[in-house]
């Protein structure tokens, strides 16, 4: 179980739902569970920064443009290096960059393959061979994965609003925008983030031209061992002669990503986490948080929480195990009703009470939880720090998949705070959380009426 961190993000007083969720982890298992926290781009630097004004620079440009992503996906990986055993399920976490960083980690892992432990100083050649994606490197990356490495499956990827501007000129890591390594891909999105160099990665489909330099399945089939495929065929008696791109193409073992992309009211923080202090009792954030969890246990990819810290965030173990539970219908008895108390037997509306104890009682049920966090307050960085709206007025490339499934379809523009663009809203089924109902009918927010800030071009499909 690896977890990567927001962009500045580490353990503090207004943790991430990537902390959040590490928290609940059962860490005094390692037969049976093994964990690792990465804290995130922006944080840290690399030992080399000699003095404290250097390394204080470092991090500056490490958090806005993402410079040491590479040292973040080498950590990583020599964490499953030293640890995997054949047969592990290993699950990924990230927010922000480090959902990047997480998708990229799981890339890693797809082209190269794990390389046996303790080979540490294989694994920057490694990753150099990971990131080329011309021709020669595809070809030597899969000579090294059959010759080094042992074949793993990414069992889950669960990322907070993957953005993925690294360097100034932003690069496309391989396998990060799809791979079908990883057997399931759940992504929470912003639908109110503003900043330019905060532009979501989306999942998306591979192209011809993803076929052409390697495949979405790279080197060997899902579930075996490296060397399956040729043990098979020499056993049945079958000719093993291949032609290159053979064994990058097992089409009769592909099994396709399940993927799952909801897009969730608030800006990048209020979706992934760290923009309210620990002790705030209700925020955005929470419900994405809940959200990932219920997909874990839906995945049923056993994963060990400790269950008596699922009520502090607004969950009930017995609704996930020993199955998930459909919800019960979303709430709206109320414009901004409390979450404390439903309606009591008189039928009297707890929102107008002055008792503390109604006003702020204990846990209920998730679905009043709900209502409390989708009318909380969202947290804009281009209004609380003003820094960024330097790059608002910089021309700047976004990329995306159009609908006839192109990929780096690119638009140059001078951003000025809009909001996202979500593409193929014509062909694809936008998916948006349930809570964002509970917002946009909400009367008492501070600043109005909500509408979300990326364009909605279609009706949604709304999911629990």
């Amino acid at each position: 179980m690896l977890s990567s961190d927001g962009t500045g993000d580490q353990f503090d007083s207004d943790n991430s739902n990537v902390v959040q969720l590490f928290n609940m982890l059962v860490k005094d298992k390692p037969s049976q569970q093994m964990v690792y926290y990465q804290s995130g781009i922006g944080t840290y630097t690399i030992p080399q920064m000699a003095t404290p004004l250097m390394a204080k620079m470092s991090k500056t440009v490490d958090m806005m443009f993402g410079h040491h992503l590479d040292a973040h996906v080498m950590g990583g990986y020599e964490f499953i290096m030293q640890n995997y055993e054949y047969g592990d399920k290993i699950c990924i976490f990230g927010f922000s960059r480090g959902a990047y960083t997480a998708r990229a980690l799981a890339g890693m892992v797809h082209k190269v393959g794990i390389i046996p432990r303790c080979n540490h100083q294989q694994v920057p050649f490694a990753y150099n061979m990971y990131i080329r994606d011309d021709v020669k490197g595809w070809e030597e990356s899969t000579a090294f994965k059959k010759t080094f490495s042992i074949n793993a499956d990414i069992e889950f990827v669960g990322v907070w609003d993957t953005v993925s501007s690294v360097g100034l000129i932003p690069k496309r890591l391989p396998f990060t925008r799809a791979n079908d390594n990883i057997k399931f891909f759940r992504h929470a999105l912003s639908l109110d983030e503003r900043r330019v160099r905060f532009k979501p990665t989306i999942w998306e489909r591979p192209t011809k031209q993803d076929m052409d330099k390697g495949g979405i399945r790279h080197g060997i089939s899902r579930g075996f061992p490296h060397n399956f495929l040729k043990r098979r065929d020499s056993q049945d008696g079958i000719d093993t002669s291949r032609s290159r791109y053979d064994d990058q193409y097992p089409l009769l073992e592909c099994q396709h990503t399940d993927v799952e992309e909801v897009w969730f009211a608030g800006h990048h923080c209020d979706v992934g986490g760290s923009s309210v202090k620990n002790n705030t009792r209700n925020s955005l954030a929470r419900i994405p948080l809940r959200w990932m969890i219920r997909e874990c246990f839906k995945a049923e990819v056993g994963i060990l929480f400790h269950r008596d810290m699922f009520k502090e965030i607004g969950m009930d173990y017995a609704t996930l195990h020993p199955r998930v539970l459909e919800r019960p219908n979303i709430i709206h008895h109320s414009p901004c009703p409390s979450p404390r108390c439903p309606p009591d037997s008189m039928g009297q509306d707890p929102t107008k009470s002055t008792d503390p104890a109604i006003i702020y009682g204990d846990f209920i049920s998730e679905e009043l939880e709900d209502v409390a966090d989708a009318i909380s307050r969202k947290h804009d960085k281009l209004i609380e720090a003003w820094r960024w709206w330097i790059l608002e007025y910089t021309p700047q490339p976004t990329y995306y998949q159009d609908d006839n499934d192109n990929h780096d379809v690119i638009r140059y523009k001078i951003n000025m705070g809009h909001g996202r663009y979500i593409p193929r809203q014509n062909r694809d089924v936008v998916k948006v959380h349930r809570s964002v109902q509970i917002r946009i009918k909400a009367d008492c927010l501070e600043n109005g009426k909500y509408r979300p800030n990326a364009k909605l071009e279609v009706e949604p499909k709304w999911v629990p």
